[in-house]
C-alpha cells in the first residue's frame, strides 16, 4: 500500500492560533526547530470522539518546552480548545492528534534568545500501530547499540524533538535485523525502554517496570500503573539487567501509539502474551474509551 505524504493531504491544521489549509501549514527552512532540534511534541489518540488524556498532554507539551527553555504563547485552555477546533474542522472521531511547538527562523545560530516559539496541531486516522498477528503474537525486539543518555546529558524528561535521533538510528538497525523494535538500555547498562515506547515485563506473577529517571515517564505508563495497582497486580519499579529477562514470564510496551503492545520475543528469548499482559491490555482499552471529561476532551460529535 502507497503510503500517503504527510505534506500533501486533505484536511486542516491549527498553526499558531489560527485554522490553515493542511497543505498550506509550512515551516521555513531555516527555522532554528529544524537545524538545532529545538521542538516540542506530543502524540495524543482519540477514541470515540474523545482524547485519552488530553489535558495531561496538554500540560506536558508546556512543561516540555519550559525545560528548553522555550515559552509556548498559549495556555493549556487554550491548547484545549485548539484540539477541538481541529477534530471538529477534520471530522475525526478516531485517530490520532500530534501537538508540536519549535523555535522558529528570527535567529540562526546556537544561541536562540531572539526566536519566536511557534505551535501547531494536526491530527488524522490512524489504527492499530501493529497488525492483528503482531497483537496475539507479541512483537520482536532487539538490543539497539545506542543508550540513553544519563539525565545531567539531555532534557530527558522533556518530549524533545532531539532526544529521537538515537530511537529513530536503534529502530533502523532493528528493523534491518528483521525486528520489529528496538530494546534500549540506559548509560548504565540496565534495561530502559524501546526506541518510542516504555517497557514492562512480568516476573513470578509481578508486575515490573524499570525507573524512568533517564527517559520520559509516559502518560500510558502511568496510566498503567494505576490500572495494576487498582486490579490488585503486584507491582516494582525496579533496575532491570540484560540477563534477568531469562527469567521472566511476559513483556509489553505502552505508549500512545503502541497503546498496550505485547512482546513475544527479545533475540533468543521468546516470552507468552500472557494473562497479566491480557488483562492490562482489556482493561487499557476499556479505559481508553470511558467518557471522561477530565481525562479527555469531548469533540462534540
Amino acid at each position: 500500500m502507497a503510503l500517503i505524504p504527510f505534506d500533501d493531504r486533505d484536511g486542516y491544521i491549527w498553526l499558531d492560533g489560527k485554522m490553515v489549509n493542511w497543505r498550506e501549514a509550512k515551516v521555513h527552512i531555516l527555522s532554528h526547530g529544524l537545524h538545532y532540534a529545538s521542538s516540542v511534541f506530543e502524540g495524543e489518540r482519540i477514541y470515540d470522539d474523545q482524547i485519552f488524556k488530553s489535558r495531561e498532554h496538554a500540560k506536558r507539551l508546556i512543561n516540555s518546552a519550559n525545560i528548553l527553555g522555550m515559552e509556548i504563547p498559549f495556555s493549556v485552555d487554550e491548547i484545549e480548545d485548539a484540539k477541538r477546533e481541529v477534530l471538529e474542522a477534520n471530522k475525526l472521531s478516531n485517530g490520532y492528534v500530534r501537538p508540536v511547538a519549535w523555535r522558529g527562523a528570527e535567529q540562526m545560530g546556537i544561541s536562540a534568545s531572539g526566536t519566536k516559539t511557534h505551535v501547531a496541531i494536526a491530527a488524522w486516522e490512524w489504527g492499530s500501530y501493529y497488525d492483528a498477528e503482531k497483537h496475539e503474537k507479541g512483537i520482536t525486539l532487539k538490543t539497539s547499540p545506542w543508550h540513553k543518555p544519563p539525565p545531567d546529558c539531555a532534557p530527558t524528561q522533556s518530549k524533545a524533538g532531539c532526544l529521537y535521533a538515537i530511537g529513530t538510528m536503534s529502530k533502523h538497525a532493528a528493523e534491518d535485523a528483521g525486528y520489529d523494535d528496538a530494546l534500549m538500555l540506559d548509560y548504565r547498562g540496565y534495561v530502559a525502554e524501546a526506541s518510542s515506547a516504555n517497557l514492562f515485563v512480568i516476573r513470578d506473577g509481578v508486575l515490573q517496570t524499570p525507573p524512568p529517571d533517564c527517559f520520559l515517564n509516559g502518560i500510558t505508563r502511568q496510566t498503567v500503573i494505576q490500572m495494576a495497582k487498582d486490579l490488585g497486580i503486584p507491582f516494582e519499579e525496579v533496575h532491570i539487567k540484560p540477563e534477568e529477562l531469562q527469567n521472566v514470564q511476559e513483556v509489553f510496551l505502552t505508549g500512545t501509539a503502541a497503546e498496550l503492545t505485547a512482546v513475544g520475543n527479545i533475540e533468543d528469548l521468546d516470552f507468552t502474551v500472557g494473562p497479566i499482559t491480557r488483562q492490562l491490555r482489556d482493561a487499557y482499552g476499556a479505559l481508553a474509551r470511558t467518557k471522561n471529561t477530565e481525562s479527555a476532551i469531548i469533540t462534540g460529535t
